[in-house]
């Protein structure tokens, strides 16, 4: 199982008057987690697209909202890589202020073709790298 940990402040943005930050937000964390996770394995999301034609979605997300973060928290996303399918990531994401547990996530991602928009399988020259 691949892991990797990326750490999020909490900017005023991102949150709401009284400090809090929008359940919406935390998805954005958990993309930027994503993403750079990605880029961690030698993958950038546009050399993804331009190169190898491909895109990858979020097909299902489960979140469990446990404590709120606030304004000027330093917080951290760890992402698992759970199962690797033929066209399918399944990830775990966790986010937390020090050893808090704030939020409990499994995403599913799909690779589709960047122009038909339909399922395709992960490249090989990908594969190998999160089979690792």
């Amino acid at each position: 199982m691949m892991q990797f940990d990326w750490p999020v402040q909490v900017y005023y943005e991102d949150t709401d008057a009284g400090g809090v930050v929008y359940h919406s937000q935390y998805l954005n964390f958990m993309e930027r987690a994503r993403t750079e996770f990605l880029r961690n394995i030698g993958f950038m999301q546009t050399a993804l697209k331009d190169e190898l034609g491909i895109l990858f979605v979020v097909r299902d997300i489960q979140i469990r909202f446990r404590k709120p973060a606030k304004f000027d928290d330093v917080l951290n996303v760890d992402t698992r890589l759970l199962n690797v399918g033929r066209s399918l990531l399944e990830f775990e994401q966790n986010i937390y202020r020090g050893d808090e547990h704030l939020i409990a996530a499994k995403v599913e991602v799909v690779c589709i073709g960047a122009e038909s928009f339909k399922p395709v399988s992960i490249p090989q020259s990908m594969m190998s790298k999160l089979e690792k």
